[in-house]
């Protein structure tokens, strides 16, 4: 298979050389220093499972996933906007698109019958302009399961997890999902296609609205979260509140909130992707993620208010940061 990797950062980057690694055609698209170092010396990536590198193509441009069977979208949720009208007529005939970003997905209501408040999600698909731009056949969910950094341009740490479930918007078994799952698992990583791919989305999701701004508003690592027996209340009303969306569109959680909250906590020393952000001046991924969440409570008339608050303060975080660093950046 020919795998195309929009958005070879961290995550891109790792998923396309374990890909390569596994024999498959890839080529990375990046931009900057990135891009430079995928150019000239590949990825290596730093793994508690074995260091590793490999040298795809790479290129910045879009082009490049005309050709592509499979197109691994690892950009932040809010680029998708602008990307996808220009990607959207690239795409060849029968390419699959793995959708790899963090919250619901634009696509989340397609295949659902009678959506709450209609099938877009404002929140992550202003407009609908992404729906209008990518044709649903296209369509492949995915829930990452994976933390990694980049240490230098081309140098990627890879901290822990190697899993990528996915699954059709339909929840139907398909064999362009099981040739997926093979070429991933070639390349070490697991890619299990799910017929409820929206449990695992909200099993993830719950986490992510909790952890990622409460970490990006306190610049505390996962574990020292747990520190605090009042900070472990706060997650947990968040958490119930999320739960109580995801249960009136008919998701199971498919492990215990409970257990989801401490198998969190037990990541330890990881700084979030969206603190990460926050520390390197750029925009935070929370639109589709709290903001999400709040737009499908006021469809469903749930009070979310914790969720809101934390929503709120990130939110302000995220403007004034990227507000010190313009500032910054232009004292320079």
């Amino acid at each position: 298979m020919k795998f195309a990797v929009l958005g070879a950062g961290a995550i891109g980057a790792y998923v396309g050389a374990a890909l390569a690694r596994g024999g498959a055609d890839v080529t990375l698209i990046a931009r900057g220093a990135q891009l430079a170092a995928l150019r000239s010396d590949g990825v290596r990536v730093l793994s508690p499972r074995g260091d590793f590198a490999a040298h795809p193509a790479a290129t910045d441009e879009l082009a490049a996933v005309a050709d592509a069977d499979v197109v691994f979208v690892a950009l932040k949720a809010y680029s998708l906007p602008e990307i996808a009208p220009v990607v959207g007529p690239l795409l060849a005939p029968g390419a699959a698109v793995i959708w790899a970003q963090n919250g619901l997905p634009w696509w989340y209501f397609q295949s659902v019958p009678d959506p709450p408040g209609g099938a877009g999600l404002e929140s992550v698909d202003p407009g609908g302009l992404i729906a209008a731009s990518i044709r649903p056949e296209h369509n492949v969910g995915c829930v990452v399961y994976c933390s990694t950094e980049i240490v230098e341009p081309g140098v990627i740490r890879h901290i822990e997890g190697t899993r990528f479930t996915i699954g059709e918007p339909d929840g139907s078994v398909t064999q362009r999902c099981a040739r997926i799952s093979a070429a991933f698992a070639a390349g070490g990583l697991k890619a299990p296609a799910d017929t409820r791919l929206r449990d695992q989305i909200w099993l993830k999701l719950v986490g992510n609205v909790a952890f990622n701004p409460i970490t990006a508003l306190t610049g505390a690592t996962l574990g020292e979260l747990g520190t605090v027996p009042e900070m472990r209340d706060l997650l947990r009303s968040i958490f119930t509140e999320c739960a109580a969306v995801a249960e009136r569109l008919g998701i199971r959680f498919p492990v215990s909130l409970d257990r989801r909250l401490e198998a969190g906590l037990a990541v330890g020393d990881h700084k979030t992707s969206t603190l990460q952000d926050l520390q390197a001046g750029k925009r935070l991924e929370l639109d589709c993620m709290t903001g999400a969440v709040i737009e499908l409570a006021e469809r469903l008339d749930i009070d979310v208010p914790h969720v809101r608050t934390v929503h709120a303060c990130a939110k302000l975080a995220d403007q004034l940061g990227r507000r010190d660093a313009a500032e910054a950046s232009r004292g320079r």
